[in-house]
């Protein structure tokens, strides 16, 4: 009996782990390199696009080259004594007492090795941290689970917007159908920046402990509540560049993308004035007064490019996220209560606070989810009553 048990067991673990290498040769085969991205079996680091990733690559082949030649060394010494002077060739181990040439050669020698990695690696990690003398400075705010971006300086000055997984993404990803080359990656307003000029990245948090990445570019910063850190590359290709939160900052850790856009200059000042049109354009009035189905129609688009990647098309919610669909907040009649959560956040982050919105998105989205699915409360809330609830 005990035999059939294990007989049984063996089968069905090679049929896991057989139907597991199906599964992962199929997404495989179906997935591509991401120009820009991470590669099909990639072993090595991301081709570099800055001088400092490219320094970044040379110092770690030189500390792998360096520390080969010690494991070489080191174990070549050792199997050769053990087998040259082995007991069974009659071998006897010499006996001597403070033997000054060993005391030397084991204290020059560390040296020369700890100064010949420790010149080159201090100048790359200087360059790294040279943030001065920027063409244009860029804030970076982590909040869960997106990025925030504002343009403080340089051409550009004044934009800001929120970088958003892409809603698509998030679909494929709930229902287990992965697609793309770009899955998990793309976003719905990447960063633009132009080719060939010094990007200084400043970093902080709403939340939690973020990091913004970008393997490409060789850099990495903690964005931490509270706290202003700061990190530069300059981008010598136009292209694509992506790269991923790097701290472990909550359950939507994995749906928190980087996508840097490259361009010319000539690109980039183009870019530049339509994000200025767009703002122009959404900067309303606090104080008009809208009709309900203009809240509604621009609540809708608010929605779901902020709110429908956690709630969903239906508003159902779904695991620890709470439903809009029928919740008692957002049916209350006291519409103060719906504005308090957008601008403060709830349940230690669970839900975030989306400040950055402005009054009449904000407005405009409560106003859809109180007349939306089976919410039908006919009550609408005004941008002034957002701009009352900020005091």
């Amino acid at each position: 009996m005990m035999n059939t048990m294990k007989a049984i067991s063996t089968k069905v673990s090679q049929a896991m782990l057989g139907a597991s290498l199906w599964v992962v040769s199929t997404l495989a085969a179906a997935t591509g390199d991401l120009p820009g991205g991470p590669a099909v079996n990639q072993l090595d680091l991301h081709p570099a696009v800055t001088k400092i990733a490219e320094d970044q690559r040379y110092l770690h082949y030189l500390m792998l080259g360096i520390c080969l030649v010690i494991f070489v060394a080191v174990f070549g010494v050792m199997f050769y004594s053990i087998f040259v002077h082995r007991k069974s060739k009659g071998a006897k181990s010499a006996n001597f007492h403070e033997s000054t040439a060993v005391e030397i050669a084991w204290t020059v020698v560390p040296f020369i090795i700890v100064i010949g990695m420790a010149l080159p690696a201090t100048k790359v990690v200087v360059a790294m941290k040279d943030t001065s003398s920027a063409d244009l400075t860029i804030k970076a705010t982590g909040m869960q689970w997106k990025w925030g971006y504002d343009y403080l300086n340089g051409e550009g000055a004044g934009i800001g917007f929120v970088s958003t997984l892409d809603a698509a993404q998030r679909q494929m990803s709930d229902s287990g159908n992965p697609s793309g080359d770009d899955y998990l990656l793309k976003v719905d307003y990447p960063m633009v920046v132009p080719v060939d000029k010094k990007i200084r990245i400043i970093t902080t948090a709403n939340d939690v402990i973020h990091a913004f990445a970008v393997p490409s570019f060789g850099i990495k910063q903690d964005a931490i509540p509270g706290f202003v850190r700061d990190t530069w590359f300059r981008a010598e290709k136009i292209g694509d560049y992506h790269g991923q939160c790097q701290e472990l900052c909550g359950k939507e850790h994995a749906y928190m993308p980087i996508h840097v856009k490259v361009v010319s200059a000539a690109d980039y000042t183009k870019w530049v004035e339509g994000q200025r049109a767009a703002m122009s354009a959404k900067a309303d009035d606090p104080s008009k007064v809208w009709e309900s189905a203009d809240l509604i129609a621009r609540g809708e688009k608010v929605y779901n490019g902020n709110c429908a990647v956690c709630h969903g098309a239906s508003g159902k919610g779904a695991g620890a996220i709470k439903a809009l669909d029928g919740s008692a907040v957002v049916l209350d009649e006291d519409k103060t209560k719906q504005i308090a959560v957008l601008l403060n956040g709830q349940n230690n982050g669970a839900m975030p606070a989306w400040k950055q919105l402005s009054d009449t998105e904000i407005a405009a989205v409560i106003t859809y989810t109180k007349n939306n699915w089976s919410n039908k409360t006919g009550q609408a809330v005004q941008p002034a009553d957002v701009v009352a609830a900020r005091k």
